[in-house]
């Protein structure tokens, strides 16, 4: 059947079992946008701003496990959505981005809206494209999505002339995707697998690390599986929570610079760490000559160039993490079965001290009794939502509070901006996710900074009834710079503070016809929050918390994970 280039886009992307698209249209895809008016299974969410798109495309794959679909127009609008690729980039989520471009016998000629935008997106995409035969417009898309979705996931942008879409051609789909050069390794080589049991075996101190890898895989009943069987605690990174139920007593919490005392005491005690979908970046590592000191390191990923890229590994194994970890609980098994190990007996003295570690440095803080802290609020909204809801965050010292307070003991319900640290992604994230889980609470924990970079997508919000919460911890600062200008800049809090230039955040809700509340108060925290929290309608909730507050623990750049600074 002969289609025209937008048509196909569309059916293409319906086979891919794409049911939502987050955009803005423009001139370069008006084309398509004509088209997608008219189709009654695709449904379009119109963004304020081209990286709305892009982050709620982000949050939803994230949520959803499926591959996130934004479409914006040439030039500034996809100039918009770099930065919500490269957020998907560091932390590998599946997003397919369709940017309109230029007519083809104009690119290269500085036309109106014309930007290079495959060469813009080189370096934080997992791949790009350049529609230039329309007769390999579908073979490109099933490519695209291939691509987003395997191995290690990641952005795909497809850049797509406007004089392709009204031309016409045979729609012919690709049964298969054959791409010689792109073969990822999903099967692990049994031979390593042995290998990390063998080291499992004489292990005394050993620790599971479960990084956003073993979410994206699905691996978490497989890292369950492993730790619960062989008596092995778990700690994780900032994108690996959720990995692990985070109130199994196996759990440590997360590592790293805000990391608990335990989980980092625990990396720098251990004999053999054994690694999930993680990456070993700085902000986990800390010093790294000092990094786990005294452990051998299985490195499990499916990236083999993550292995070896910033610690030494001892048993690399190259491999999906769900499959890798369940060959090695079968290999373990079968070690057992002829050579019987008491795992529990063996690990008890271990299991000990780290108890010991945690009860003598839990999470705490300081309250004062007149104003609210932070952690207070966090621990309040757990309490309230008993655990049930799915977070989005933006980024800074509310980020970290998040992650500490809360109790995560799902995969994909703490979505946050790992790797790239974008401030501005919580709130359109968190459209994504509601789009994906309709039928849970999304709460998005905001800083009053960064809340204001995309507050825009309020309106996405109330426009398609979505009640998802805003809560903003508002201490009228840009909080952790301020946080490091107080620890390491002499206390000059050079343009951080944001008392005089803030707006009313209740005002502000209600000119975008949301609700908005505010809390000052421990009654007031008490009173407002359950109804807000329970409001049918999307809300900011200004929360007024401490103004110096600050998150502890704290590495500081360049110190090993032991030379924490303590509350």
């Amino acid at each position: 059947m002969k289609m025209t280039g937008a048509r196909i886009l569309l059916e293409c992307l319906k086979r891919e079992g794409v049911d939502i698209v987050f955009g803005y249209p423009g001139g370069a895809v008006l084309d398509i946008y004509h088209d997608l008016n008219r189709d009654e299974t695709l449904r379009h969410i119109l963004v304020r701003h081209e990286q709305g798109a892009a982050h709620a495309a982000d949050g939803y794959a994230r949520a959803s496990g499926k591959v996130g679909v934004c479409l914006v127009t040439s030039g500034p609008g996809a100039t918009n959505i770099v930065t919500g690729l490269a957020t998907a980039y560091a932390d590998s989520i599946p997003v397919v981005a369709i940017t309109g471009q230029v007519h083809t016998h104009l690119i290269g000629n500085d036309a109106f809206q014309e930007v290079d935008i495959v060469g813009i997106t080189r370096p934080c995409t997992k791949h790009n494209f350049l529609v230039k035969d329309l007769k390999r417009l579908a073979l490109t898309v099933r490519e695209a999505f291939h691509l987003a979705r395997s191995g290690r996931p990641g952005p795909v942008l497809i850049d797509f002339p406007k004089d392709l879409m009204t031309q016409s051609t045979e729609f012919v789909w690709p049964e298969e995707v054959r791409m010689r050069s792109y073969n990822p390794t999903y099967r692990p080589n049994l031979n390593q697998l042995r290998r990390a049991a063998e080291l499992m075996a004489v292990s005394e101190r050993p620790l599971l690390l479960a990084g956003g890898g073993v979410i994206s895989s699905d691996a978490s009943r497989e890292l369950r599986a492993l730790a619960h069987d062989f008596s092995i605690p778990v700690t994780s990174t900032l994108m690996g929570l959720g990995a692990f139920p985070g109130d199994d007593p196996l759990f440590l919490g997360m590592l790293g610079m805000h990391g608990t005392y335990a989980a980092n005491k625990a990396v720098n005690k251990a004999d053999l760490i054994i690694a999930a979908g993680a990456r070993f970046d700085d902000r986990v590592t800390g010093r790294l000559e000092t990094f786990a000191p005294k452990a051998k390191i299985i490195h499990i990923d499916i990236d083999p160039t993550s292995i070896r890229k910033n610690v030494e590994v001892d048993v690399p194994v190259v491999g999906d993490c769900a499959m890798s970890l369940e060959g090695l609980h079968e290999v373990l098994r079968t070690r057992d079965a002829e050579n019987p190990h008491d795992w529990e007996a063996s690990h008890a003295a271990w299991l000990g001290q780290l108890r010991e570690w945690h009860d003598a440095r839990p999470l705490t803080y300081s309250s004062d009794g007149d104003s609210l802290k932070p952690q207070q609020v966090v621990e309040a909204v757990q309490r309230i939502t008993g655990g049930k809801a799915v977070y989005t965050t933006e980024v800074g010292q509310n980020q970290m509070w998040a992650a500490q307070f809360l109790t995560i003991t799902e995969p994909r319900t703490f979505i946050t901006s790992g790797g790239l640290g974008t401030m501005g992604y919580g709130l359109p994230a968190a459209i994504g996710v509601q789009f994906a889980l309709p039928d849970r609470l999304v709460i998005d924990i905001a800083g009053d900074g960064s809340i204001q970079m995309n507050i825009q997508e309020l309106m996405t919000a109330v426009c398609n009834r979505l009640p998802i919460k805003i809560l903003i911890l508002n201490n009228s600062y840009l909080g952790m710079v301020r946080q490091w200008q107080e620890l390491f800049y002499e206390h000059n809090y050079s343009f951080t503070c944001m008392e005089e230039g803030q707006p009313d955040f209740v005002k502000l809700a209600e000119a975008y016809g949301a609700e908005g509340y505010r809390i000052s108060t421990i009654g007031e925290l008490d009173n407002v929050l359950p109804v807000a929290l329970s409001s049918p309608s999307p809300a900011i909730i200004d929360v007024r918390v401490a103004k110096e507050e600050n998150v502890y623990p704290m590495v500081p750049a360049g110190a090993a994970l032991d030379e924490m600074l303590l509350v």
